[in-house]
This record gives C-alpha cells, sequence and structure tokens, in this order.
C-alpha cells in the first residue's frame, strides 16, 4: 500500500496539475469512442497499451475477457455493454486477450481450478473456445494450443457481444463496429482478427502494408 498511496501523491501533486484542463472538461461529461473488454491481468495495462488519455476508452475488465451471452448472465459485464452503446454512443467495440493467461489455463485445464468454484463457473463461459481447441488443434504443443485458445476466445466473446440487444442494433445500423484483438505482453505486439482472412495478423504488419499502398 506504500507504493500505491506514493504513487497517488504524485498523480495528485505532479500529473494532475498538467492536465487539470482536461480532468475539468471530463469532471462535466465523458464521451468515449470505444468500449474495451480486456482481462483483469496485472500485466495489462489498456491507456498505456493504447496511448490513450482519460475519457478516451470505456472498460470492462474480467478474468478472461469474457462477455457472456445477452441473457445468460445479467450482470455488471452486460449492464456496462448497454450503456456504452445506448448512453454513451461508443462506435467501436474491441474483445482483447492476452498470451499467458491464467484464466486461459483455466479453461485449458479446468482440474486446476476446480478448488475455486466461482471461478470455475465463470471460466465455464469459455467452454466454446476450449471445444473448438480440443477438436481442431489437439495436436499442438501445448503453447501452441494455448496461444489458439487464447484466439478462440476472443472470437467466441466476439460472437456472444452480437446477441447482445444493443450491440445487434448498433451492428445492423452500421454504427459499430467489433474488432479482436490479441497481445504479446513479451513482444509488445497486437494481433488483430481479419475476417477476410479468417486469421489473427499483427497490427504492426498492417499498418506497414497500408503506409506502403497509400
Amino acid at each position: 500500500m506504500k507504493k500505491i498511496i506514493a504513487g497517488l501523491s504524485r498523480f495528485q501533486e505532479e500529473v494532475f496539475p498538467e492536465h487539470e484542463e482536461l480532468f475539468s472538461k471530463l469532471a462535466l461529461d465523458q464521451r468515449p469512442e470505444a468500449l474495451l473488454i480486456t482481462c483483469s491481468d496485472s500485466r495489462i495495462d489498456p491507456t498505456l497499451l493504447t496511448q490513450t488519455k482519460p475519457g478516451d476508452l470505456f472498460i470492462v475488465r474480467n478474468a478472461g475477457n469474457i462477455v457472456p451471452a445477452f441473457g445468460q448472465a445479467l450482470g455488471g459485464v452486460t449492464a456496462t455493454i448497454e450503456y456504452a452503446v445506448m448512453a454513451l454512443g461508443v462506435t467501436d467495440i474491441i474483445v482483447c486477450g492476452h498470451s499467458n493467461c491464467g484464466a486461459m489455463k483455466g479453461v485449458l485445464h479446468p482440474e486446476q481450478v476446480v478448488r475455486m468454484k466461482n471461478v470455475a463457473a465463470w471460466l465455464h463461459y469459455g467452454e466454446p473456445a476450449r471445444l473448438v481447441v480440443e477438436q481442431k488443434y489437439g495436436h499442438l504443443s501445448e503453447e501452441k494450443k494455448m496461444m489458439a485458445l487464447t484466439e478462440q476466445n476472443v472470437l467466441a466473446q466476439l460472437n456472444n457481444l452480437r446477441t447482445h440487444p444493443a450491440v445487434a442494433v448498433g451492428l445492423a445500423k452500421g454504427d459499430l463496429k467489433l474488432h479482436g484483438w490479441v497481445y504479446e505482453i513479451g513482444t509488445g505486439e497486437v494481433a488483430a482478427f481479419d475476417p477476410s482472412g479468417g486469421c489473427f495478423t499483427s497490427l504492426r504488419q498492417v499498418r506497414a502494408e497500408a503506409a506502403m499502398l497509400s
């Protein structure tokens, strides 16, 4: 706690004064452009990763960046999605998984979390992704299987997002776009799902190719 309180003091004394005008505006209203759904993992810092400022992102964090399908679990995730789309008018929703995810390890090896009843119940929402990996990627090494599961889980949660009425309406009207990302902690790379190719592609590579064509 000493480290945390010392950081708070630095924020109040050094950081806040530099951005006082921004915080004065944010005190009155917020207009985030995107909803980011990512893992609670302590190694993930959404604003550091995206280099965004306070007010730019509306963020949902939970173990495994999970989105229960509409009607399966009425709780904070469902309410936050609805509020982000209907009240704040976000135009993009990003589901971001990451490498070496403890939640994904629990999905792949449920025996590891059997003593944690609530964790095990929550990770049940990752079961569709596990089944895909079991059927298509069962021959892979543990490391590659984990990455395949991380990617498939992002896709499964995107599918669940589409069942939420507010999201379905936004997609139908063309006001909303969905994005699937996987963040590699050790390298800083982010891969995004490319529906046309049916695979995850490095965003760095996509930007480089776009720059060459421009």
